[in-house]
């Protein structure tokens, strides 16, 4: 059993101290409202001068959040987010909504359809949710307001639809992952989150249709063939990009990283000169906000390390396993323990600083349990997905009612058997190793 194999670790009282003030620290600063980054290395600080002076701490922290972000891997962030926001302002997110609209816009409850396609297919594209969400919500929220969509209803869906891109390669949360982990191949975590994605997005279209129903949604107007092929046309050059990225990865012509200065590359060349969406003057604007993206994630990233650090050094994640199982040795029902925590914390956290912070704490479990870095990956990156549109601190939740013109607490209702599609999702992959291993093992990414 699991409990068996598994050294316990002794408790001291100095160790009790240093996780009281580690836990007590961050719980304070984060109720006051300081940023996330600040609260983390501010209570790391605290951590360390229980055992250190100030002088060597603080050394201590900066040495780690030097080394932590000094990474090949991680530079592949800076350049998606400046592809994606490339892309945001480039004229793609339209295109992809026009075709999505001919494809399935006719059928009744159709724009829902197209906004959680459009967020799938636009996610792909950008890797983020929170580009997915601005783009394609500043197109389609008001569209289905027009059509006599419940505008709650309407924020609701955008704000689910987008996590998508989360999971959908290319995705900085999953390059962060592969980092936090200690080495699992970036390009086999891109493949392996496109079956989970679209299972998501299904799920989504899914209740989407069950509520067109009850509600009687109005169908959208039948485009003619020659509509449909124009807007397939307009839009092939913006999918490709997914073709260029991943299909590059996996022939092994470029590496993950390498494959974000491509995607910029194509972005740029798309937007600019095919499309003519942006000139050389809005430059300035895209790469100052692509480099203030970068410079948050990058901090985050840092004083995320830095936590970890403290918790490896104090014991903490052989304190965290062996509490989980001495709950229970069913590996089923350790799982299940560890989505429930990983889902609360997604509620009061941000994607980076979790992965970075739960997944050496809960990664040696999983794999103990039979789960590989890479499933583990996977769910953990899902449950943290249903965090980002999950009150209090979902951000593409302030983007979407921003757009919607309506509050938080108006579209709970309505995202309720959203959740419950994403969790049921969550379970079908949590417990089937298949849905994330497949592909990247028919690639020849994984054994």
């Amino acid at each position: 059993m699991l409990s068996q194999r598994r050294a316990k670790a002794p408790l001291t009282r100095g160790h009790n101290t240093t996780i009281a003030v580690l836990v007590i620290t961050f719980v304070i600063l984060f109720a006051l409202g300081v940023p996330i980054a600040f609260s983390l290395g501010l209570s790391t600080l605290a951590t360390m001068l229980t055992t250190m002076d100030f002088g060597p701490a603080a050394t201590t922290i900066a040495q780690r959040m030097a080394g932590g972000i000094n990474s090949f891997a991680l530079l592949a962030i800076p350049l998606f987010v400046l592809s994606g926001q490339l892309m945001a302002r480039g004229g793609i997110a339209h295109r992809v909504i026009d075709f999505s609209k001919a494809l399935i816009g006719s059928v009744p409850g159709g724009l829902a359809f197209v906004n959680v396609i459009s967020c799938m297919l636009f996610g792909a594209i950008s890797g983020s949710a929170v580009a997915a969400t601005s783009a394609i919500g500043g197109f389609m929220i008001p569209e289905m307001n027009k059509a006599g969509y419940p505008k709650d209803f309407n924020a609701a869906v955008t704000a689910t639809a987008a996590t998508t891109g989360m999971l959908i390669p290319p995705s900085n949360i999953l390059i962060v992952y592969a980092v936090a982990s200690g080495g699992v191949s970036i390009a086999a975590l891109f493949i392996a989150g496109y079956i989970p994605g679209i299972i998501v997005g299904l799920g989504l279209i899914a209740v989407c249709a069950v509520y067109a129903k009850r509600h009687d949604f109005p169908a959208g107007v039948r485009v003619p063939f020659h509509v449909l092929l124009k807007c397939t046309i307009a839009a092939v050059p913006s999918l490709f990009l997914i073709v260029v990225v991943i299909g590059g990865i996996i022939a092994g012509i470029f590496t993950a990283t390498e494959a974000g200065a491509i995607a910029v590359l194509y972005a740029w060349i798309l937007s600019t000169f095919i499309y003519r969406e942006i000139s050389l003057k809005d430059l300035r604007a895209i790469l100052l906000k692509s480099a203030e993206t970068t410079a948050i994630v990058m901090f985050l990233i840092g004083t995320s390390i830095a936590m970890s650090w403290i918790l490896a050094y104090e014991n903490i994640p052989t304190t965290v396993a062996n509490a989980l199982v001495e709950l229970s040795d069913n590996p089923i029902v350790i799982l299940l323990l560890i989505n429930l925590v990983l889902l609360a914390v997604g509620v009061f956290m941000d994607m980076t600083p979790a992965v970075l912070i739960f997944t050496p704490i809960f990664l040696p479990v999983a794999v103990e349990l039979g789960m590989s870095p890479l499933h583990f990956g996977i769910m953990m990156v899902l449950n943290l997905c249903i965090g980002l549109c999950t009150p209090p601190v979902g951000s593409i939740l302030f983007v979407g009612c921003a757009i919607a013109k309506t509050t938080i607490s108006k579209i709970v209702r309505p995202m309720v058997p959203m959740w419950i599609a994403m969790f049921v999702a969550l379970l079908l992959v949590t417990y089937i190793p298949e849905l994330s291993e497949a592909l990247p093992r028919f690639f020849g990414l994984i054994e």
